[in-house]
């Protein structure tokens, strides 16, 4: 899959904030130009202690979500944690992953924000802008905004805004299990975003995209920890 290079990632914060700043321009909420076939979902996973950092894509048939493609990569990560700047952490990893994906999906769901950012481009729209792909941010927690009481129903949705404007939602995917936070990313609505994101939940609170890479990536460290175990004298 093919992913543009808009900028370097190994920068200082200010230099990092201008490049979410540039992005944000560049950020579209329009409706999907067709019906969704094929959805993707894209995590990482760290080690507790170095700097590996290992990635995971997957591709699904939707909404029917049979498996038809997978890629993963691993690197040094260089960017310490900061609020805010989770992309320039998680997004070279997952280029790499990208890269190697033969079937372009039609939507990419990433766990992480996507307009519900401080400068409305958290990972799912960075990401969204480099891949040049749909994409939704549907992240374990807020980074931003405000929402009111949401009901313990499943499918229940609530507003979620931030300086007065419209920036995601907060959904519930299992009864009276904590939501998750849904953002646009990049070239999708937010009733798009919603409507996906309950579509591949399959008993479980994250959408089966994400929770699928989720496990894969969380493998992948796994797999190359116990071969580095084995290495060691």
């Amino acid at each position: 899959m093919r992913v543009r290079t808009l900028h370097t990632w190994n920068l200082p914060y200010q230099d990092a904030v201008r490049v979410q700043r540039r992005l944000s321009q560049k950020i579209r909420e329009t409706p999907l130009p067709g019906p969704v076939r094929t959805i993707a979902g894209a995590d990482v996973s760290y080690t507790r202690r170095g700097r590996e950092v290992y990635g995971a894509v997957v591709v699904f048939t939707f909404p029917d979500l049979i498996l038809i493609d997978k890629a993963f990569a691993s690197e040094a990560m260089e960017f310490p944690y900061i609020s805010g700047l989770l992309s320039f952490r998680e997004a070279p990893v997952l280029i790499k992953a990208f890269r190697k994906i033969r079937r372009r999906p039609d939507v990419v769901i990433f766990d992480g924000q996507g307009m519900a950012h401080p400068r409305g481009a958290g990972l799912a729209s960075h990401m969204g802008v480099l891949l040049d792909c749909p994409s939704i941010g549907c992240a374990k927690s807020r980074l931003v905004g405000v929402h009111g009481p949401l009901p313990e129903d499943k499918g229940s949705t609530g507003a979620l805004t931030h300086r007065g404007r419209l920036v995601g939602a907060v959904v519930r995917t299992r009864q009276g299990v904590k939501p998750v936070f849904v953002s646009p990313g990049h070239a999708i609505t937010l009733p798009e975003a919603i409507r996906l994101v309950l579509d591949c939940c399959r008993g479980y609170k994250l959408p089966e995209p994400t929770r699928q890479a989720h496990l894969a990536a969380n493998q992948l460290r796994l797999d190359a920890q116990a071969t580095i175990a084995l290495r060691s004298p």
